[in-house]
C-alpha cells in the first residue's frame, strides 16, 4: 500500500483484475486548516445542483472512503507495531481485512482462550480423572471435538486473513495445526471404541493455550527459554562430563564395600551422584564408605566444590550474561520494529501538498480506528502533545513519540492548590492546619513508630500463645487501641490531603486497605464470625510501611511491584511445563504408588502403612509417600511441586522405579533439568531487573519516577471552539460534549485557557529508553541505512481506481487495539 500526494486524497490498497495493489491518487477535494491558538476552521466545497457539483461531490466521497481507509491501514500498522507482529502478516486485501478484523478483537480472543483452557480441563474428567470430577467417556471426547471444531474455525479464519502461502510459512500456526490433527484423530478414535487409551499427545494440548492472544508474555519467556538454552547446553555438558567421571570413581573406590548401596554398580553410581547434585540425599550417601575409611569425605567435598558449588554458579552466571543480552537486543528490535509500523503509518497519512506533517484532521481520522474509545478531547490533546514543533502539522520526528503519548490518561489541572481552598476562612484554616501535619516529618516517623510498638507487640503476643484456639470472643484492648489511631491517621490525611490525593498514591491505598481489613477482622472478633477469622491474621501487613524508611528498601519493594506482570507470566510457563510432564506421568505412572507399594526397595519405610496395637490403642505408622503419586492430574500437580523443590525427591523417584523399570529414572531426571532451567532463567530475570533498577537509579539520582509520566498541555478557548466548529462540519456534532464542557468551564471562571495533565505509569521500556539512550541513536542510524540499502526509492506507481469495497461501520469497530 502506498500514499497519494495530492492534497487530502490518500493513496490506498486497491485491487486490479488480478489482485494485485496499486495506486490510486485522486483529484483534490478539500480544503482544510488546523484549529491553532487563534482558533481555527475547517473549510468543504459546499454542494451544488448543477451536474459539475455532483461529479466533485461523488468524487468527494470517494476521497473520504479512501481515507477512512488509510485511516484503517494505519492504524492496523500501529497495531502491529504494539504487538510486535511481523508486517508479512498485514492484511493484503479486501478478504483478508474482513478477516483480520474478526481476528482481532476481544471476544475472538476470549474464544481461542475459553477453547484452550476447555481443552486443558478435560484432563480432570479424562481417566485416570479426579474422583469427583470424572465423565463418561461419551460426554468428554465429545466436548473434546466441540473445542477443536471451534480450534478449526479460528483457523481457518487465520488462513483466510494469513492466505495459504504465509499461513504455512508460520511456525508456531503449524504447529498447533498438526496437533490440532493428532487430537481429532485421537478424540474420533476414543468417542468410537468408548475406551480411553494411552495419550501421550495430551500434552501437547498446552500450544492452544501458547498461541492465544493474551498469553504473549509466555511465548515471550519460551522463546528466551530457548534462546538461553546453547549457553545453558554447554554448561550442563561440563556438568555431566564430571558427574561421569566421578561416577566411575566412586565405583572404583567405594563398590568392594558391600555395605554400601549406593556405589555398587555404575547405574547406581550415576544416579545417585545426580541426586546428590541436588544435596537430597547429603550425608546418607557418604555416611557408609565414611564410616569405612574418614578419607572419604575428601572424594564428597571435591565432587559438591566442583560441581555444586562452581559449575551451578558458573550456569547462573552464563544464563544471567545470555538472558541480559537477550533483553537489550528484544528491547532493540521491538524499539526498531515500533518505529518502522510508525513509518508505514505515516505514510498513510500525510499528502502532497503538505508532506512535511500530518493535520489534525487525518490524526483524529487515525484515532477513530487505533482508539475508538478515546473521546474527543482525548484526541486533541494527544496531537497537541505529540506536536512538539508548534505547527499546524505534526512531523515525522514528533510522530515517532506515539507509542508514548498515546497511552497518557488526560484530567484537566485543579485551578486550587487544595481541595479547600473555597471553604470560609474558619474551615480553611483548620483544613490548611491539617494538611502541614499529615505533610510534616514528625507526624509520618511518629506513624512509623507506633508500627513499630504494633509489630513487636504483636510478635510477643504470639510468642506467649499456646496450641489451640488462638482466638476468643474478648477483643484485645491492643487490637483496639493500634486500629483506633490507624483511623484517625486515615481521617486527618483525607481531611488533610483530599479524597482524590490521598488515593492517588500507592503506599496510602495500601494503608487504606490494610486499615479496612483490620476494622473487618475486629468486627469477625467482636461477632464471632469464626469463618472471617483469618482477616485478623493480616494485621502484621502493617509492618510494610517500614520499608518507606530506606531508599534500597523503596528501590527492593518497587522492583517486587514491577516483576509482579511478568513472575505472573513465568509462573504461568512454568504451569504448562507441569501439565506436560503430569500428563506424560499420568499415562505412565497412574495407580503404580500405594500403601506397602515398595518392601523391596530401599525407600520402603516412606511408603509403609502399618496398623498395629499398642496395650488397648491402636497406633498407625505412616509413610505418607504414597500420597505423592500420579492418580490424577492434581495430585500429579502437586508431586512435581515436591519434585521442585528437590527435597527428598529421590523418595519418590525410588518408589515409583521399584514399581516400574530403571528407565523411569529418565523421567525424574529430565524434569529436574527443565525445571533448573526454568527456575534459573527466573532468577536471571530477578537479578536483571534488579541490577537495572540500581543502575538506573544511580544514573539518574535526581529523577522521580515513581510520579510516572507527567506531560501537561495548554489549551486556549479558542482552540477548543475551532475543534468543535471542525467536529460539526464533518457530521461529528455529537462527539464534541466533553470539548463543550470545557468552554462552558472556562465561561465560568472567566479563564482564557486550561491546562491538562496527561499521566501514566512508567514501563520497563520507559527505562530502557533514558539506559541507553546513547545507543539508541546508534540503533537509528543503523536501521535508517539498513532500508536505504534493502529499499531503493521508487517512482510512484501509475494512478489505478479504488475496486475495494468499503467495509461496514460494525466491521471497523472491531479493531482492537
Amino acid at each position: 500500500m502506498a500514499v497519494s500526494m495530492d492534497d487530502d486524497v490518500p493513496l490506498i490498497l486497491t485491487l486490479d483484475d488480478s489482485g494485485s495493489s496499486a495506486s490510486a491518487p485522486l483529484d483534490e477535494l478539500d480544503r482544510e486548516e488546523l484549529p491553532n491558538e487563534n482558533g481555527g476552521s475547517y473549510d468543504v466545497v459546499n454542494d451544488a445542483s448543477s451536474p459539475a457539483a455532483r461529479e466533485c461531490c461523488a468524487q468527494q466521497s470517494s476521497a473520504r472512503h479512501n481515507w477512512e481507509m488509510n485511516y484503517q491501514e494505519a492504524a492496523i500498522y500501529l497495531q502491529e507495531g504494539e504487538n510486535n507482529d511481523k508486517f508479512f502478516t498485514h492484511p493484503k486485501n479486501a478478504k483478508a481485512l474482513a478477516a483480520y478484523l474478526f481476528a482481532h478483537n476481544h471476544l475472538f480472543y476470549l474464544m481461542e482462550l475459553s477453547t484452550a483452557l476447555l481443552l486443558l480441563l478435560l484432563s480432570l474428567c479424562e481417566a485416570p480423572a479426579v474422583p469427583m470430577l470424572r465423565l463418561g467417556i461419551f460426554v468428554h471426547a465429545t466436548l473434546e471435538l466441540f473445542a477443536l471444531i471451534v480450534v478449526v474455525f479460528e483457523l481457518s479464519m487465520k488462513m483466510r486473513w494469513l492466505g495459504f502461502q504465509t499461513f504455512i510459512r508460520h511456525k508456531r500456526t503449524m504447529v498447533k495445526a498438526c496437533v490440532l490433527l493428532v487430537q481429532f484423530v485421537e478424540a474420533i478414535v476414543v468417542l468410537v471404541r468408548q475406551t480411553s487409551h494411552v495419550r501421550i499427545t495430551r500434552a501437547l494440548r498446552c500450544i492452544f493455550l501458547v498461541d492465544c492472544r493474551y498469553c504473549g508474555a509466555v511465548r515471550r519467556n519460551l522463546r528466551q527459554i530457548f534462546q538461553s538454552l546453547p549457553p545453558f547446553i554447554d554448561i550442563l555438558l561440563l556438568l555431566l562430563f564430571f558427574m561421569v567421571i566421578f561416577a566411575i570413581l566412586g565405583f572404583y573406590l567405594f563398590s568392594p564395600n558391600h555395605s554400601d548401596p549406593y556405589f555398587n554398580t555404575l547405574e547406581n553410581s550415576l544416579v545417585n551422584l545426580f541426586v546428590l547434585l541436588t544435596t537430597s540425599n547429603f550425608p546418607d550417601v557418604m555416611m557408609p564408605s565414611y564410616a569405612r575409611n574418614p578419607w572419604s569425605c575428601v572424594f564428597f567435598i571435591v565432587y559438591l566444590s566442583i560441581e555444586l558449588y562452581f559449575i551451578m554458579n558458573l550456569l547462573l552466571a552464563v544464563v544471567f550474561d545470555t538472558f541480559n543480552d537477550i533483553e537489550k537486543r528484544k528491547f532493540k528490535s521491538l524499539l526498531l520494529h515500533k518505529r518502522t509500523a510508525i513509518q508505514h503509518a505515516y505514510r498513510l497519512l500525510v499528502t502532497k501538498q503538505r508532506p512535511s506533517g500530518i493535520s489534525f484532521r487525518h490524526f483524529e481520522g487515525l484515532l477513530r480506528f487505533y482508539k475508538p474509545r478515546m473521546c474527543a478531547r482525548e484526541r486533541y490533546l494527544t496531537f497537541k502533545a505529540l506536536n512538539q514543533s508548534n505547527t499546524p502539522l505534526v512531523s515525522l520526528k514528533d510522530f515517532y513519540n506515539f507509542y508514548e503519548v498515546v497511552g497518557l490518561k488526560w484530567k484537566a489541572k485543579r485551578n486550587r492548590e487544595h481541595w479547600f481552598d473555597d471553604l470560609p476562612r474558619t474551615a480553611f484554616l483548620i483544613f490548611k492546619g491539617i494538611n502541614i501535619l499529615v505533610k510534616s516529618r514528625v507526624f509520618q516517623y511518629t506513624m512509623y513508630t507506633v508500627v513499630a510498638v504494633n509489630g513487636i507487640w504483636i510478635l510477643v503476643e504470639t510468642f506467649m500463645l499456646q496450641g489451640g484456639n488462638f482466638f476468643s470472643r474478648n477483643v484485645p484492648w491492643s487490637y483496639i487501641v493500634f486500629l483506633t489511631i490507624y483511623g484517625v491517621e486515615l481521617l486527618l490525611k483525607t481531611t488533610g490531603l483530599g479524597p482524590v490525593e490521598y488515593l492517588s498514591s500507592g503506599w496510602n491505598l495500601f494503608d487504606f486497605s490494610v486499615t479496612l481489613f483490620a476494622f473487618l477482622g475486629l468486627m469477625a472478633l467482636a461477632f464471632n464470625m469464626e469463618p472471617f477469622y483469618f482477616i485478623v491474621v493480616l494485621r502484621p501487613l502493617q509492618l510494610l510501611r517500614l520499608f518507606k524508611l530506606k531508599k534500597r528498601y523503596r528501590n527492593v519493594l518497587d522492583t517486587m511491584f514491577e516483576l509482579f506482570p511478568r513472575m505472573a507470566s513465568l509462573g504461568l510457563t512454568l504451569l504448562i511445563f507441569y501439565y506436560c510432564f503430569a500428563i506424560v506421568g499420568m499415562e505412565f505412572f497412574a495407580g503404580v504408588v500405594y500403601p506397602n507399594c515398595c518392601n523391596t526397595s530401599t525407600v520402603a519405610d516412606s511408603y509403609r502403612w502399618v496398623n498395629h496395637t499398642v496395650g488397648n490403642k491402636t497406633v498407625v505408622e505412616e509413610g505418607y509417600y504414597y500420597l505423592n503419586n500420579f492418580d490424577n492430574i492434581l495430585n500429579s500437580f502437586v508431586t512435581l511441586f515436591e519434585l521442585t523443590v528437590v527435597n527428598d525427591w529421590y523418595i519418590i523417584m525410588e518408589g515409583v522405579t521399584s514399581q516400574t523399570t530403571h528407565w523411569s529414572r529418565l523421567y525424574f531426571m529430565i524434569f529436574y533439568i527443565v525445571t533448573m532451567v526454568v527456575m534459573t532463567i527466573i532468577v536471571a530475570f530477578i537479578l536483571d531487573a534488579f541490577v537495572f533498577r540500581m543502575n538506573y537509579t544511580r544514573k539518574n539520582q535526581d529523577s522521580e519516577e515513581d510520579n510516572g509520566i507527567v506531560l501537561e498541555k495548554e489549551i486556549s478557548k479558542e482552540e477548543v471552539i475551532g475543534i468543535i466548529e471542525l467536529y460539526k462540519r464533518i457530521s461529528a456534532a455529537p462527539e464534541t460534549a466533553q470539548l463543550q464542557k470545557i468552554v462552558l468551564q472556562m465561561d465560568k471562571y472567566g479563564q482564557m485557557s486550561t491546562v491538562f495533565l496527561g499521566r501514566r505509569s512508567r514501563t520497563k521500556s520507559d527505562l530502557s529508553m533514558k539506559m541507553y539512550e546513547e545507543e539508541i541513536q546508534e540503533w537509528y542510524e543503523e536501521h535508517s541505512r539498513k532500508e536505504e540499502s534493502q529499499t531503493p526509492l521508487q517512482e510512484p506507481a501509475p494512478a489505478a481506481s479504488s475496486s475495494l469495497k468499503p467495509l461496514s461501520l460494525r466491521q471497523r469497530s472491531q479493531t482492537v487495539i
